[in-house]
């Protein structure tokens, strides 16, 4: 059996101590490196299946290798950080990451990303074009979206924003990264104009439009479609 691989890109040994095992025991191989010039080499020779990074390194900026490993690959990329600011997040999105996650954190969680990265590396292949969350239903591949059996209509800018929050499920996906993708780069610094569509988006998918549990806020960051068993 073929075990996804994980590289843990860490300077602090004792997160290496922690999560080695505990990957290991969820079914993974786990390949480790405490610089960024090992991690650029290991990502290079062993394809690892996912990427779990720290921004701190001794050498350089964990943000430096998202770059450049973007420039080649799209394996995806989990950042495990404890710089808390919102534009560390949004740099490290914005260049390419799939998600962050804050230290201190939880394995249950860490490993809930892992497993949403790797469905999302599955969908991009070709294997998954079909969504169920909720009581919703969405087909990227026919264009149809169905609550409980129901059509749901949207507009062609709302299914536009629904179908690119879907083919990241799970992730993060930034306000710039949604604003330049559905009305072009001018239009990037527009949140407040994003903010109302997702609002008429969240009243026609979601089943308490107050409460959402489908698309979920990352407070002045973006936004994220939680699939069934994240």
């Amino acid at each position: 059996m073929n075990l996804d691989r994980i590289l843990v890109v860490d300077d602090e040994p004792q997160i290496q101590r922690f999560l080695m095992p505990a990957l290991k025991a969820a079914g993974y191989e786990v390949l480790s490196a405490d610089t960024g010039a090992k991690a650029l080499k290991a990502i290079a020779v062993s394809a690892p299946d996912v990427i779990i990074l720290d921004l701190g390194l001794p050498d350089m900026d964990g943000k430096e290798i998202i770059k450049e490993v973007r420039a080649w690959s799209q394996a995806p990329i989990i950042v495990l950080s404890a710089r808390d600011r919102e534009s560390e997040k949004i740099a490290a999105l914005d260049l390419g990451a799939d998600d962050y996650v804050e230290k201190p954190f939880g394995v249950g969680e860490l490993i809930a990303r892992i497993r949403a990265a790797l469905r999302h590396k599955a969908h991009d292949a070709g294997e998954s074009l079909h969504v169920e969350v909720d009581g919703l239903k969405v087909d990227t591949l026919r264009r149809i979206v169905t609550r409980n059996g129901e059509p749901v209509r949207l507009t062609p800018t709302e299914y536009d924003l629904l179908a690119i929050l879907v083919r990241h499920a799970g992730r993060v996906v930034t306000h710039r990264q949604l604003l330049g993708s559905v009305w072009g780069p001018a239009h990037v610094e527009d949140t407040q104009y994003l903010r109302v569509f997702i609002g008429q988006l969240r009243g026609k998918i979601e089943a308490d439009p107050a409460n959402p549990r489908v698309i979920q806020t990352e407070p002045s960051i973006g936004y994220r479609f939680v699939g069934g068993d994240l």
